[in-house]
């Protein structure tokens, strides 16, 4: 009962001010999420940077698994995180992952312009998570995070959670998921006001299309933020249809074999934020691909975040286990 009991929490901590901190949460931490769009939490796949978006999915992730992700990310901006899981008995598995974002040399100026030094700005969250099988087809985790920045003489700190629930159906390759994110506050803030986490419910969908080797992902996120005023404070207007439709992330994949996936991603808020400040080409798409060997897994793929900076991104898993369960 605790995980419906904690969705539940959600609208409360959604609906405080529109501002927010450590929002390099919200940055996909996969190649694979990153070809799909930047969010997917619905995709049962043997894939332990996945799991860093919905902890549910961490019991499909082989035992004894490492990765590593990095994406390049705005100019002098990188990205990456790094993973492990472990099974426990037969229904359980723990793990451990860590995320960063570097933003190189910043030079420490005075309010005259008088430069002082240099410092480098730095976001990390550290987590741990578990994951459970509850049933045949259900499975549930949780994710406690530790987060920290620090931008020269500024810090703050905070603690958080993930939850994750997920229905899969294997025999009709058919999955479901929630995810609450990023539930949780402050200990040190940057100043004297303390401000709120990006805390987010999100939704995910993904089926196989019969025989076809195609499958798609509708994911649903920030469903506790329905005007525009919880996404501006300047007092900007959204229409009414561009926030419904910013609320989704479509994405199709090509699956030739069980070894080799290409994904294709439209992320629908990207594509009009973009496109509001001046990109017209490929705003709000990704794409990408991947090789699942036996224990080594390889992706790559490309996004726009920004109107002049693309991003690649990579991922590389490896499976220590000397028998793959």
């Amino acid at each position: 009962m605790l995980l419906p009991v904690c969705f539940g929490l959600i609208p409360s901590a959604a609906a405080q001010e529109s501002g927010s901190v450590f929002n390099f949460l919200n940055l996909p931490v996969s190649a694979h999420s990153t070809a799909l769009g930047g969010k997917n939490i619905s995709l049962v796949e043997d894939d332990i940077s996945l799991a860093i978006q919905n902890p549910a999915l961490l019991t499909g992730v082989s035992n004894h698994t490492v990765g590593f992700s990095f994406m390049t990310y705005l100019q002098g901006t990188n990205t990456g995180a790094a993973a492990y899981s472990q099974h426990v008995g037969e229904r359980g598995a723990w793990g451990a992952n860590v995320q960063f974002v570097g933003y190189g040399s910043t030079k420490e100026t005075l309010l005259s312009g008088e430069i002082v030094g240099e410092f480098k700005p730095l976001d990390l969250c550290i987590a741990g998570q578990y994951s459970h099988i509850l049933s045949e087809r259900w499975a549930g985790g949780v994710t406690a995070k530790f987060i920290y920045s620090h931008y020269g003489p500024y810090t703050s700190c905070a603690l958080a959670a993930d939850l994750g629930l997920n229905y899969y159906d294997e025999d009709q390759d058919f999955s479901v998921s929630m995810a609450a994110r990023n539930l949780g506050g402050q200990v040190k803030s940057f100043a004297e006001t303390r401000d709120r986490l990006p805390a987010d419910l999100e939704i995910g969908i993904t089926k196989s299309l019969g025989h076809a080797p195609i499958r798609i992902s509708l994911t649903m996120v920030d469903l506790t933020r329905w005007t525009s005023d919880d996404y501006f404070t300047t007092g900007t207007k959204l229409k009414a249809g561009s926030i419904f439709i910013n609320h989704f992330v479509l994405a199709a994949e090509f699956l030739p074999s069980d070894k080799f996936y290409v994904g294709l991603g439209y992320n629908f808020r990207r594509g009009y934020e973009m496109t509001a400040a001046g990109s017209s080409h490929a705003a709000g798409l990704s794409f990408g691909g991947g090789i699942n060997l036996k224990r080594l897994k390889l992706g790559i793929a490309y996004a726009k975040y920004h109107v002049s900076a693309p991003t690649l991104a990579f991922t590389l898993a490896y499976n220590f286990a000397k028998t793959r369960e």
